[in-house]
């Protein structure tokens, strides 16, 4: 069995959503679907093996040189096998194709491992919001690509 990579839907990202205990808000179709509204360009990928949904990640532009990683999510039963890894690498691979020079996101402090996947990856610490209780704070990154 191997992983495949897709552009998918955000019916199929909800669907690892509701797979995610961390998430305590559970985004919806309509409410993806309202952050995307009037977005000029954005990005939906899926990572699934055969019927399985593992994972997702969705970007917009923000600006013409930057793209905003937005929102991902890796299902437990598919973590620790490089999913969130490859889908930041098509996510910039294909961000630097459309001509986007940098690459942003945020994350908070109650997701340690995406913290450290970004960091690995060469994203740099740009501002941080304080947040109370503080495992909400959001920490601010940018890459240039």
């Amino acid at each position: 069995m191997s992983i495949v990579y897709r552009q998918g839907t955000l019916e199929e990202c909800v669907q690892v959503v509701e797979q995610i205990q961390e998430f305590a808000h559970k985004e919806t179709v309509e409410s993806l679907a309202a952050r995307l509204e009037g977005k000029a360009c954005f990005l939906i990928q899926v990572a699934q093996e055969e019927d399985n949904l593992l994972g997702f990640k969705i970007g917009y532009q923000l600006t013409e040189e930057t793209f905003y990683s937005w929102f991902g999510g890796v299902s437990p039963l598919a973590r620790n096998k490089g999913v969130a890894q490859t889908l930041l690498e098509i996510q910039e691979k294909w961000a630097a194709e459309q001509g986007y020079k940098q690459l942003k996101v945020k994350s908070r402090n109650q997701f340690p491992a995406m913290l450290r996947l970004l960091i690995r990856n060469g994203y740099l610490i740009e501002s941080f919001e304080q947040k109370q209780p503080i495992i909400e704070s959001r920490i601010h990154f940018v890459k240039s690509i």
